[in-house]
């Protein structure tokens, strides 16, 4: 949770900033929230800068928007989970992805359940904001599961399809009131205001690969 933005990090944020500048005041974040994790808050405090919007976006550090806990499995490959602790890679096998919880980790239901409650106060607290959350890969990923009604199956096959790039932008836009879900999928992982910019396209190296 320490760890810092390296310089090419700084570099996309200011670069995301830059997009944000770019938009239409009316498209423009109104609500910043940020995992606590060193790298998200300096992620938000960049791209605020650049985009110029110190006088109008105080950053909002929300613990619930912390990425999945590995636990004592952290930083251990698949290969080292299975020869250093059999047992839990039996455990995960029998339960599955979805619901294994590691040694002092968190389950992906875990996470859903507090990404649950940061939805209730999006519509509670915020309706009718434009909120911008900064957050982790499996965050991300379980926000969809709730804003869209996957299941797990659809949850783990987007999951499957490739891993959520550094500064990538995901957008929920308002759904149409006969539409099945109140918030609907505009963007997802999106990087064009990287590449058009000529930033490099980066993933942040998963502690475990058990994610």
């Amino acid at each position: 949770m320490d760890v810092p933005l390296s310089a090419l990090g700084e570099q996309q944020a200011r670069t995301l900033g830059g997009w944000f500048r770019a938009q239409a005041e009316q498209e423009q974040p109104t609500v910043l929230l940020s995992s606590p994790y060193t790298r998200a808050r300096q992620t938000s405090t960049q791209l605020v800068a650049a985009a110029g919007l110190e006088a109008k976006l105080s950053l909002s550090v929300d613990e619930r928007l912390r990425e999945k806990e590995f636990g004592s499995l952290n930083r251990l490959t698949r290969l080292g989970i299975a020869a250093s602790f059999p047992e839990e890679a039996h455990r995960r096998a029998q339960l599955g992805k979805f619901y294994y919880r590691p040694p002092g980790g968190e389950s992906w239901c875990d996470v859903i359940l507090r990404a649950r409650s940061v939805v209730d106060d999006l519509r509670l607290r915020w309706a009718g904001e434009r909120v911008l959350i900064v957050a982790h890969q499996v965050v991300v990923l379980c926000f969809r599961y709730l804003l869209e009604g996957l299941d797990e199956a659809q949850l783990l096959d987007i999951d499957r399809r490739g891993d959520v790039a550094n500064c990538a932008i995901t957008r929920f836009d308002a759904a149409p009131e006969s539409a099945r879900s109140s918030m609907q999928l505009r963007v997802y992982n999106s990087v064009e205001h990287l590449t058009d910019a000529g930033q490099p396209v980066t993933f942040a190296p998963d502690p475990a690969v058990i994610k």
